[in-house]
């Protein structure tokens, strides 16, 4: 594809988050306490009531939108068959692969606790050699909750240094222009920052990896005051990249994989996947950092069931200023 035609694959990406959005919110006053029912357990994660929603609505918009000259792959959680647009053409036939996570945040949505996110990433098709880095375009949109009347959306075409925002009043059906703004401090006092931790499972072992990184960094002293530094366990990989790119985080971690692996635990599905960051293009294009958390570019296969760790920072000046930290207590766990 040319720029007008990544172009074009960016407001298509909106478009079909939009018509996900607009559903579930259609569905919510209709059935709502349905929405935490578990519909399945797959490899990759637990679906629930209103994944199936969202994946109905998702692929009939393709079905139907997709242009039949882009021929391309879906990779979601929770399908049993290969699935292609234009239906039934060969994934070896195909041009893009595009991985979707209709819903990023069930949990929180489910409950009417916290927005979710709708978020998708394309890349040219290179089979099972596709990777994270092959992303060319992405998008995110937020699902609201009951309470919340703005839906915020961020896209990007790869190598623009532009994230196209909007707030849309879900109300009024107004749409405004918004600002992606990260922070530009190192200084983490009074400001947020967070190691993940959901779930009960190494929470410990977590804990006390964070507690490490404060005191390497300078900020927990023995006897001295604590540092007023917080922390959001916002349970979506987009809606943590979201607080990033509003100006709201300056740094987020999550090592789960590598607290399971210590611990020799096999909870793959308590992890972030590839679909969970497959919108990590826009942090980069608005100037942040997204990594790997012992160095080097995310490269995760786009897939449904591989652990990720990432760590992610507001600008290049604080990851620098906690990358050698980071990279030494993971050292650490190598040798025990």
């Amino acid at each position: 594809m040319d720029h007008r035609q990544l172009e074009r694959a960016r407001r298509l990406l909106c478009q079909l988050q939009e018509k996900i959005r607009d559903r579930l919110l259609a569905a919510r006053s209709r059935q709502a306490r349905r929405f935490a029912r578990v519909a399945a357990e797959t490899a990759a994660d637990t679906i629930y009531h209103i994944d199936r929603i969202s994946e109905d609505v998702l692929v009939a918009w393709l079905d139907r939108h997709w242009p039949k000259s882009w021929p391309v792959e879906l990779i979601m959680e929770g399908l049993e068959t290969e699935l292609t647009f234009p239906a039934g053409t060969p994934v070896e036939k195909t041009q893009w692969k595009l991985i979707i996570d209709p819903i990023d945040g069930t949990r929180g949505l489910m409950h009417d606790k916290r927005s979710a996110w709708a978020m998708a990433g394309l890349a040219p098709q290179r089979g099972a050699r596709n990777n994270l880095r092959d992303i060319v375009v992405a998008a995110m949109t937020e699902l609201p909750v009951s309470k919340q009347w703005r839906s915020d959306q961020f896209s990007a075409v790869r190598g623009t240094g532009n994230v196209k925002a909007s707030s849309f009043d879900v109300r009024t059906g107004k749409r405004s222009r918004l600002a992606v703004r990260p922070a530009q401090t190192i200084d983490f006092h009074h400001g947020f920052a967070s190691v993940s931790r959901f779930f009960p499972a190494a929470k410990e072992w977590l804990s006390k990896f964070e507690e490490d990184l404060w005191r390497e960094l300078g900020e927990l002293e023995p006897g001295a005051e604590p540092p007023p530094i917080f922390e959001d366990q916002y349970i979506s990989c987009g809606g943590q990249i979201a607080e990033i790119l509003h100006g709201h985080d300056l740094m987020v971690l999550d090592v789960r994989p590598e607290a399971f692996r210590v611990l020799g635990l096999r909870d793959a599905a308590l992890s972030s996947h590839p679909y969970d960051l497959c919108c990590e293009l826009l942090l980069r294009e608005a100037g942040g950092v997204i990594e790997r958390p012992r160095g080097g570019r995310l490269r995760d296969p786009l897939d449904t069931t591989s652990a990720v760790s990432w760590a992610a920072w507001a600008n290049p000046k604080i990851a620098r200023r906690v990358r050698p930290v980071l990279h030494r207590l993971l050292a650490k766990t190598d040798m025990g």
